[in-house]
């Protein structure tokens, strides 16, 4: 599964007050996902790794876009909804024009609606992935993900214990990993959600792969969700987040 390239390689990101992605990973349009991206690529630090409203810094491939929150909120035929075609500009540019760009165009559109429908209070940022099917047995058509990094208030409990009862008390979970990052304990596993769940979403099923990292104060978490209806790739796609949940920092992780 080859990573559609932006045409520089390097991805707009936005400051928020709960986070600041502090560097994104530059990637070659060769590498595959689920490859070790973050070991061989150079990274591309954004002036807001210095940021002091900061609390979390992480890195993501170059195979995904960050979205403004704030215009996918809104209805696609309102004015506002300019904003979010305007930063999408640049993704859609790096797509041959035919089938494969109004495919990924389409998909922009089921996107939106799927934010709107798993958009929850505390969510900071939003970030659109796309990729090529093209590892074997795949069919070359354009898989489109979303990844969502969310806050949310907890009781305080020891962070190890947070990161496993964040998952073993959720419904649906399965394939449940506990994790000793970097940056602290934490929890992956993967629910796949079906129309009937939400009438809201695609008609096909839904893959998510959630990783649970509690802050070091024990009394909020940090949740990274990546959504695709390829559901057939999620190996593919429990590698990649697995990858940015190991660069996740609760300090600036850069010197100076």
């Amino acid at each position: 599964m080859d990573v559609e390239p932006s045409p520089t390689g390097e991805l707009p990101v936005k400051t928020s007050s709960e986070v600041v992605v502090s560097a994104f990973v530059s990637m070659r349009a060769d590498r595959y996902l689920g490859d070790s991206f973050m070991s061989t690529t150079p990274f591309i630090v954004d002036d807001s790794v210095g940021d002091s409203r900061a609390s979390l810094w992480f890195a993501a491939p170059a195979s995904f876009v960050e979205l403004p929150m704030e215009a996918f909120l809104v209805a696609p035929d309102s004015n506002e909804s300019g904003a979010l075609f305007a930063a999408l500009i640049p993704l859609v540019e790096a797509i041959p024009a035919g089938v494969s760009r109004q495919q990924l165009i389409g998909q922009i559109a089921g996107a939106q609606q799927l934010f709107l429908a798993l958009n929850e209070v505390g969510t900071v940022h939003c970030s659109l992935g796309v990729h090529r099917d093209d590892a074997e047995g795949g069919d070359g058509r354009i898989l489109v993900s979303m990844l969502t990094v969310s806050w949310r208030d907890i009781a305080w409990s020891p962070r190890a214990v947070s990161a496993a009862r964040a998952v073993a008390t959720a419904e649906g979970h399965t394939h449940i990993e506990y994790l000793e990052l970097p940056c602290g304990p934490a929890s992956i596993s993967e629910t796949i959600r079906t129309p009937a769940d939400n009438p809201r979403l695609p008609r096909e099923p839904l893959l998510q792969v959630c990783v649970h990292l509690p802050f070091p104060d024990g009394k909020r978490m940090a949740i990274f969700v990546l959504s695709t209806t390829a559901v057939h790739r999620r190996e593919q796609y429990r590698a990649i987040l697995q990858q940015i949940a190991q660069l996740v920092s609760f300090e600036n992780p850069l010197p100076g």
